[in-house]
């Protein structure tokens, strides 16, 4: 998927050594948002296999995976995006998990990546809902979903371990009213 500005690469092998650079570049501002990682977790082998996990979960249909790219720098990943925990049938939903390079930070490319994404859902995979939790001190994040018509549906307090803490995080939804 792609539009003049990014492009949405699924995961795929030959991204390993460009996710690693992501990764090491972002270590520390990533930090605040995410579980601890060890060191292991920054190595080639580790995101090889993550990839591998990634490729596999696509072809299973439960999760998607992409690696946000400037269309003008196709060497460079500057963000990720995903739909996760992929249910189908009576539910037909995913989480929706996104993280972005902090030199890109309020640039406008990840409201363009969840546009991508949310339209990829719902016009390719027919999905019902995409939910999202973010942390309420991440305005910038809580931001970009509202840009893309999610709705906060509360708090669900205690919900995520991020970098050690067991935080409370603000859900947001977008639904395919076009299913109704």
């Amino acid at each position: 998927m792609q539009n003049k500005f990014i492009e949405l690469v699924p995961a795929d092998l030959s991204l390993a050594e460009q996710v690693v650079d992501y990764y090491r570049r972002n270590r520390e501002f990533l930090e605040e948002f995410e579980p601890k990682r060890d060191d292991a977790s920054f190595s080639l082998d580790y995101q090889r296999e993550i990839l591998k996990t990634e490729m596999c979960a696509r072809k299973e249909n439960t999760a998607f995976r992409f690696y946000i790219r400037l269309a003008e720098q196709p060497n460079k990943i500057i963000g990720i995006i995903g739909l996760n925990n992929v249910v189908w049938e009576a539910f037909c939903s995913a989480f929706l998990g996104y993280k972005l390079d902090k030199n890109f930070i309020n640039s406008g490319y990840m409201s363009m990546a969840i546009a991508m994404l949310v339209n990829y859902d719902f016009e390719e995979l027919h999905l019902h809902r995409i939910e999202a939790n973010v942390m309420p001190k991440n305005i910038a994040s809580l931001r970009v979903l509202e840009k893309n018509a999610f709705i906060n549906e509360g708090i669900s307090k205690y919900y995520l371990n991020i970098n050690g803490i067991w935080e409370d995080h603000i859900h947001m939804v977008r639904i395919n009213y076009d299913m109704h």
